[in-house]
């Protein structure tokens, strides 16, 4: 059975993760610091850490398994769930795999040098409704290769 992780704290897809884990019958652990509201439903579970820092992350990459989908922005957690078997997606649609996890920290890296030099000031581009559809299309591809490479 593919599990849903999402690493919930100012994720801006959870609602869709919801509707689309809801047709397919798939359960979801939405992994926070602090208590989010859920829908009503068995398939979804909130799993509240504390402790650290990246106490979300530690509690995801301890918990997710090879096919398990995690939705997260949080790079260096994309690498880890990529080195446990699971895929990846960022809540703008962008499909982190292991041949993209390399570029996407060396990115990370140079983009908080070049802040942390005053070259670079700011943050991501707002999210788009188009962001939104793209996240939903990629979503539901990565369940359809999940449930084919389970079979």
């Amino acid at each position: 059975m593919i599990t849903l992780f999402v690493d919930a704290d100012a994720c801006p897809v959870k609602d869709e993760v919801y509707r689309v884990a809801k047709r397919y019958g798939l359960p979801v652990r939405v992994v926070a610091n602090a208590r989010l509201r859920l829908p009503t439903d068995p398939l979804f579970q909130l799993v509240v850490v504390t402790g650290h820092f990246d106490a979300a992350d530690d509690w995801i990459v301890e918990h997710i398994e090879g096919g398990d989908i995690a939705v997260t922005a949080d790079i260096p957690l994309a690498a880890r769930c990529l080195a446990k078997g699971a895929r990846v997606l960022d809540p703008k649609g962008r499909v982190f795999t292991e041949e993209s996890i390399g570029d996407a920290l060396a990115t990370r890296e140079l983009m908080a040098y070049l802040r942390d030099m005053g070259g670079v000031s700011g943050g991501p581009a707002p999210y788009e409704k188009r962001d939104r559809s793209r996240f939903l299309q990629y979503l539901d591809d990565l369940i359809q290769a999940s449930l084919k490479g389970a079979r």
